[in-house]
């Protein structure tokens, strides 16, 4: 039989390997900053990783529960020693569970989840209250260790007041408790009372035309002093 030579099917095996290692070292890098906050991983028996092993194809890495494309669905940072969330929880904005039990958290954790409009379950220390309270959940239980806010509500259907944004704006949910006025297609500015694109030609050239006419005071300041001299 004659010798395989370098390049043969054998030799290609490592390479393959290597390759793969390199691809998963890339993936592992690549996860949120959020779910590796934390030391350890997602305990098999919490509500977020029964909830990622029930949605086809969701995945558990480190604290996070991730789609095929990488988003955040679901985050598990219970029993981290966390007294705030901290400045990358906003990368879990996107997530339908969260659980945060077992964290001596402060208990106003409302201006937290700005922007948070698809937790849909949030598990919390038992002495800490559930963001926007009673108005902004279907349900909020409490248990001897943890208290769990399920089905956030839109406090857009729910206010009652047709008048809280203005004539050209329309109310949209901000997370928890929170919501917000945005201009409609057309509008800005102040009340939504400005019609028409932000124009950022007039911008621009208005402030090409201030640099332009101080570039020139100036060399014109530096040369007289240059013939006074």
């Amino acid at each position: 039989m004659a010798p395989r030579g370098p390049g043969g099917p054998t030799s290609l095996v490592p390479c393959a390997a290597a390759l793969l290692l390199a691809l998963g070292v890339e993936r592992a890098l690549a996860l949120p900053e959020i779910c590796i906050q934390c030391p350890g991983s997602v305990q098999n028996l919490s509500e977020v990783a029964l909830f990622c092993k029930q949605t086809p194809k969701l995945m558990l890495h480190a604290r996070c529960c991730l789609n095929q494309k990488g988003t955040i669905l679901g985050l598990d940072l219970q029993n981290c020693s966390l007294k705030d969330p901290g400045p990358k929880f906003f990368q879990a904005h996107t997530a339908i569970i969260i659980d945060l039990q077992a964290n001596p958290l402060k208990d106003d954790l409302v201006n937290t989840f700005h922007g948070f409009t698809q937790l849909q379950t949030l598990i919390l220390p038992q002495n800490v209250s559930c963001p926007g309270g009673i108005s902004a959940w279907n349900t909020i239980t409490s248990y001897s260790d943890n208290q769990t806010c399920q089905g956030q509500r839109n406090l857009c259907n729910s206010t009652g007041d047709p008048e809280m944004c203005p004539e050209n704006g329309s109310c949209a949910p901000d997370g928890p408790g929170l919501l917000q006025c945005l201009c409609a297609d057309g509008f800005h500015g102040y009340k939504c009372m400005r019609q028409g694109l932000f124009s950022l030609i007039v911008f621009f050239g208005i402030l090409g035309s201030t640099t332009l006419s101080i570039s020139i005071l100036l060399w014109g300041t530096q040369r007289r002093k240059a013939k006074a001299s």
